[in-house]
């Protein structure tokens, strides 16, 4: 499985950080790109240099504005594109076809091509252009997963919540985990 990882300027980037860990734990091909802001944050939240994380988890990067990538092109083959954390900046662009760098154009290409593109938005409250552009994605083929918090799984720390939300993805990508109790084991 060949799976290509977004993360933007939204706040969560260790919700990408853990995906990342937990595809390589399932010996997923997993290929990254963050947008500058993604970087900022990460570093900001987490003290974690993307690109020198993926290197360290032999994770292939491509940097956000390398529109030669492979990931830009039809013709290369994904199972899913999962960006998390999205910005609203990020969505809205992918929502309106208009794609100035490597994440946004790879989004296109998960449309057209019709594979798996999840989207993890981390934004509240949702203004009604929020509200309508995931409503367009999704008509255009796209899954929105945001970021959010269950309870009944009895969350006891932050990794708890956190694990709960990458679980959920790896789930959509029918990748088996043991990150969180499932209902009926609580």
């Amino acid at each position: 499985m060949k799976i290509f990882v977004g993360m933007t300027g939204a706040s969560g980037s260790i919700y990408g950080i853990r995906l990342l860990q937990s595809l390589k734990e399932n010996n997923v091909d997993v290929y990254l790109t963050v947008t500058e802001a993604g970087h900022q944050v990460c570093r900001y939240e987490t003290g974690i240099n993307p690109a020198d994380f993926a290197k360290e988890h032999a994770i292939k990067y491509y940097p956000i504005d390398d529109l030669f990538a492979p990931p830009s092109s039809g013709s290369y083959r994904l199972d899913a594109l999962v960006i998390l954390p999205c910005s609203m900046g990020t969505l809205s662009r992918i929502a309106v076809g208009n794609s100035n760098n490597l994440l946004e154009r790879a989004s296109d290409v998960a449309l057209k091509e019709g594979y798996k593109l999840i989207i993890s938005p981390r934004e509240t409250p949702l203004n009604r252009i929020h509200l309508e552009n995931m409503l367009r994605l999704t008509q255009a083929g796209a899954h929105i997963m945001p970021i959010t918090v269950a309870l009944y799984n009895k969350p006891q720390t932050l990794d708890d919540i956190i694990n709960f939300h990458v679980g959920k993805i790896l789930d959509f990508l029918g990748i088996d985990h043991s990150l969180f109790r499932r209902w009926g084991s609580v």
